[in-house]
């Protein structure tokens, strides 16, 4: 594409993106209890270490890198073990290196389990995939509903009409330039759904400009700046599951990205992604970064963008590089108010709930079996969403992989697949069509797919 087009495309996915990357050191950092100079130099970092990582996965070299349009930065699931470890940390001066420790060693191992957990791929039909990029959009959502309430949830003004009023305000900005434009302004409607949101949140006192004036202009990540990681063996356990439940949502997020981008992910293609992961998350803590993974967010983005283009998204990785590098540029995202970001994010993720859908009618839903499949995945993978203290008797690290409905929702449906469609008398009954609800009835006629 030409510079400019390229320029403010991966400028959309950086901001759709930014405030899932920053939010976890900004979570940890507190946690640990840095001044606000290391937290941002914290922030700054993981910044810098997704733009990398999110190279390895769009352009990638020799086996590393599933060459698909995906955006990588920090991993939200493993914010709970890492405040864990912050809490269990004597001194919490070591708590950082510890958690670095901890991802090197989940991050080199997950590396070497990449060929092995990519031959799961055979095992997501597209009744499996077509419910956990449904479950994608649908956990996502959530997110999109917290920022339109503000940015912080222990403030007197939070849910005020005022922020939900912006929300709307970008929403309906958004969709007023997807209906009424064309070409390449209908394409960045998005970006410039949130320049014009945070224009319009200016007068009402939400828009704050601080962080601009406050920021340096350059910024370096110093190699292992919080101190050389230290290994310990709880620490190590706990973010290893995080990884496994990492290269589970990255596996799906690429099926989906696969199917949205008419490019099916196959086993080749998921055992380069993941060890673009993987590989990323172990050079992370070099520069001071966390676990990565692949951005569930962006798929939004290319859906209903249409655009592409993996060098898109690498542009893009070079602003995340670059504001590691420039922390005023940095700044300049974070100018952006929560709830604006709302408005954007009910279309981006409704979009990959939406291509979800668009997947299932693909999947033979007049198979009853496939019915229950779907009936039973989507209901597993929505209890942490509806209800979060679902799993609260269970051990932590247990509700590490319990509390991710798309994790959870995937287990279940790969299961269930297996169960009704392959093993013993599934495959024979895998053609029957009947309503799930009603006795079965003569519908010889309709072909089965």
């Amino acid at each position: 594409m030409p510079a400019l087009k390229m320029a403010t495309s991966g400028l959309q996915h950086v901001a759709a993106m930014y405030a899932g990357v920053v939010a976890p050191p900004l979570i940890v950092g507190a946690a640990v209890g840095l001044s606000a100079t290391e937290l941002t130099f914290l922030t700054g970092a993981c910044l810098f270490t997704a733009g990398l990582a999110t190279f390895l996965q769009t352009l990638g070299f020799w086996k590393i890198g599933a060459r698909l349009p995906f955006v990588n930065g920090v991993t939200f699931a493993g914010v709970a073990p890492m405040t864990a470890i912050v809490a269990s940390a004597k001194d919490k001066s070591d708590a950082l290196p510890v958690i670095f420790g901890a991802v090197i060693v989940a991050g080199v191992l997950g590396f070497i389990a990449a060929p092995f957990f990519s031959k799961a791929v055979r095992f997501f039909p597209p009744v499996v995939t077509g419910t956990v990029i449904t479950l994608i959009g649908v956990s996502l959502l959530p997110v999109a509903f917290g920022w339109a309430q503000g940015p912080n949830p222990m403030a007197d003004d939070y849910g005020s009409r005022t922020y939900l009023g912006l929300a709307a305000v970008t929403l309906v900005i958004v969709l007023l330039l997807r209906r009424f434009t064309r070409g390449f302004v209908k394409q960045i409607a998005v970006l410039l759904g949130l320049v014009a949101g945070t224009l319009v949140a200016i007068p009402f006192g939400v828009t704050d400009f601080g962080p601009v004036a406050d920021a340096d202009v350059v910024g370096f990540p110093t190699p292992f700046h919080f101190g050389a990681p230290q290994f310990q063996l709880a620490a190590i356990l706990s973010l290893c599951v995080v990884m496994v439940v990492s290269m589970t949502e990255s596996t799906a997020d690429m099926l989906a990205l696969g199917e949205i981008v008419e490019r099916p992910a196959d086993e080749r293609t998921i055992a380069a992604g993941l060890r673009a992961d993987t590989l990323g998350s172990a050079l992370s803590p070099l520069f001071n970064g966390f676990m990565c993974s692949a951005f569930a967010q962006n798929i939004g983005l290319v859906a209903m963008t249409r655009i592409r283009s993996r060098y898109v998204v690498a542009t893009g990785g070079g602003f995340l590089v670059l504001m590691g590098l420039c922390p005023m540029a940095a700044s300049l995202i974070a100018v952006v108010p929560r709830p604006v970001l709302g408005g954007a994010g009910v279309v981006l993720f409704g979009s990959v709930a939406a291509s979800g859908i668009q997947t299932l009618v693909r999947a033979g839903l007049e198979k009853d079996n496939n019915v229950l499949i779907v009936a039973v995945s989507l209901a597993v993978g929505i209890i942490p969403i509806t209800a979060p203290e679902f799993y609260h008797a269970f051990p932590q690290t247990v509700r590490i992989v319990l509390d991710s409905g798309i994790s959870t929702g995937c287990v279940a449906a790969v299961v269930l697949n297996l169960v009704f469609n392959h093993l013993g008398r599934g495959r024979e009954n895998a053609g029957e069509v009947t309503h799930p609800m009603e006795a079965g009835e003569d519908l010889t006629a309709v072909p089965a797919h």
